[in-house]
């Protein structure tokens, strides 16, 4: 777990993967992945009723044809999730809520928790419960002062940034405390994949890999 942790800080960019399976998945990752992306998120889709056979299908297809990228669930609500998580090889768990039971699941069986957060209250919950990192959610509506007023007295917790961070403002980000973030349509845009320009995919995660390796 200490080594998936330490991978999160050094990389620094994880790409959350929201309705994307089979071959759209694997050419989009494969773009990503050409641009220095080594992180990536599939979400499991709540209103969808097969949500777990997708999203285990595709944490096990992107460990098959990258095994040195780190991958993990999100939108990781219930134990169910975690444990499919774990059966499909992941190593990480993103929620976007504090769940205690969650936290406490994900950690016994081995693999990293990252519960989502926004209040000094529900940050510190998770992180006793023995949360690894807590994702402030969401970031972007938050704004950077906020991480900086809640490193105050909260400076103990590693925090990753999702929702609201881009091309400009990751850096910012990062020099305000966030050990990364979690970035989605900017990564996945869904113009480039539905024409199929998987290059601009590339260029998009080049640019992100050198902002978290500047920073």
């Amino acid at each position: 777990m200490n080594e998936v942790v330490k991978f999160i800080e050094d990389h620094k960019v994880l790409v959350i993967c929201r309705g994307y399976y089979g071959e759209t998945l694997l050419k989009s990752i494969d773009a990503l992945y050409n641009g220095g992306i080594r992180m990536t998120e599939v979400t499991f889709d709540q209103s969808d009723p097969d949500a777990i056979v997708k999203t285990t299908d595709a944490i096990r297809l992107i460990k098959e044809h990258f095994p040195d990228m780190k991958v993990g669930s999100g939108t990781v609500t219930c134990i169910d999730h975690v444990l499919a998580t774990k059966y499909a090889g992941g190593e990480f768990c993103l929620s976007p809520n504090v769940n205690i039971d969650v936290i406490k699941k994900t950690k016994e069986v081995g693999l990293v928790s990252i519960p989502g957060a926004m209040t000094p209250s529900e940050i510190l919950t998770a992180h006793d419960a023995g949360a690894d990192l807590v994702k402030i959610f969401p970031a972007g509506w938050l704004g950077l002062h906020y991480l900086k007023d809640i490193k105050g007295p909260i400076n103990h917790v590693k925090f990753l940034a999702t929702a609201g961070v881009n091309e400009e403002n990751f850096g910012t980000f990062l020099q305000a405390g966030y050990c990364g973030a979690g970035i989605s349509s900017r990564l996945l845009d869904k113009k480039s994949i539905q024409e199929n320009n998987f290059d601009e995919l590339t260029r998009r995660a080049q640019i992100f890999t050198k902002i978290a390796n500047e920073n």
